[in-house]
């Protein structure tokens, strides 16, 4: 898989989710084997890049290469400006948001929601690409609305104004996250254009990831919400891809040392208060389906200091050692997702 001159290692790669894919998050995926990851959602609004949130998740000090920025807006000059000032910043790749769903954002006409003016997409792409001399990528939707699926022309616009790839949710805004994916019109779109295109929408297993990749064709897929407390997803899938067989549920205690390392990653990058309780979900979504994971998350949350959060979190792995080394979850729900945080694909 290759964008731009970045030859990546492999063709899975982290989809950006707002809340999630912060620097420890994209650097645990991208040391499980994922070969690309995307930052969380940037806006081109000037006046709001100095705020906290910003400025974390336009942190890249000491990120695996290539870094990609994503950025989000609806005015071409302001995203041609948020382009260059976070090449800039360090980013060897600015990913474009056209593919976000929620209410706040499409409300501004930004996300999918530029989706129904094409031209306006056709502008923002040209002036993006226009505005830097490194890659530049477009993460995008079918369409706005279902029986306007536009996606085909999108793409072949894209393709015209020089983005390097082009990743496709398989469903509309108007889907949001309901329903199945849509790989037909992803594979429709590999077969009308020549650059690189990647497949994103319910990559939860080494099979669906196969599958995805035969159905479709596409150079590489993108998974989010299915990494969400599962980032060894990708170590998973690479093996799968690579022999046919499935590798078995991680080891208790590696998990554990994982989500601890994670944790520790969290309070250093955040603090001790947001630390603390930005930790809560990923906790949540890495103890989702475990042995007495209930009754533990809900005295996890009352914890406020991020010692004991550590310590209780420690104490429940160290407790599941009871039941097996190795992880069990209750049937059909490691793979569940949990919708709580807007997942920015």
């Amino acid at each position: 898989m290759q964008i731009g001159p970045y030859q990546l290692k492999n063709n899975l790669i982290v989809a950006p989710m707002a809340g999630v894919t912060d620097k420890p998050f994209r650097q645990l995926c991208k040391k499980f084997g994922a070969g690309h990851a995307v930052s969380e959602m940037i806006t081109s609004d000037q006046s709001l890049r100095a705020a906290k949130k910003s400025l974390n998740r336009a942190n890249f000090d000491g990120e695996l290469a290539p870094i990609s920025a994503q950025i989000a807006g609806s005015d071409p000059a302001a995203l041609a400006e948020a382009a260059r000032y976070q090449v800039a910043n360090g980013a060897q790749i600015i990913d474009i948001n056209m593919g976000c769903p929620v209410k706040k954002v499409c409300n501004k006409l930004a996300g999918s929601a530029l989706l129904q003016d094409e031209k306006l997409v056709g502008e923002i792409l040209d002036a993006v690409v226009d505005a830097v001399e490194v890659p530049v990528t477009l993460k995008t939707r079918l369409g706005f609305a279902n029986g306007a699926e536009n996606i085909i022309r999108v793409a072949q616009r894209a393709e015209q104004a020089g983005i390097a790839a082009l990743a496709i949710h398989g469903r509309t805004r108007e889907d949001m996250y309901n329903g199945d994916a849509r790989y037909e019109l992803i594979r429709a779109v590999k077969q009308t254009i020549s650059i690189p295109v990647i497949a994103n929408g319910d990559i939860d297993s080494p099979q669906k990831a196969a599958h995805v990749l035969n159905t479709t064709g596409a150079d590489a897929i993108m998974i989010g919400r299915a990494a969400q407390g599962r980032p060894w997803i990708f170590r998973e899938i690479a093996h799968y891809l690579a022999t046919g067989e499935e590798l078995p549920a991680p080891q208790v205690i590696e998990i554990r040392d994982v989500l601890l390392g994670h944790l520790d990653d969290l309070y250093k990058f955040y603090g001790e208060y947001s630390g603390c309780r930005i930790a809560r979900k990923h906790i949540a979504w890495y103890t989702k389906g475990l042995h007495g994971s209930n009754e533990f998350r809900q005295a996890m949350y009352a914890e406020d200091s991020t010692a004991a959060q550590a310590a209780f979190t420690r104490q429940f792995f160290d407790h599941l050692l009871q039941f097996g080394d190795r992880l069990q979850y209750n049937s059909g729900l490691q793979y569940q997702e949990i919708s709580a945080v807007v997942d920015a694909q």
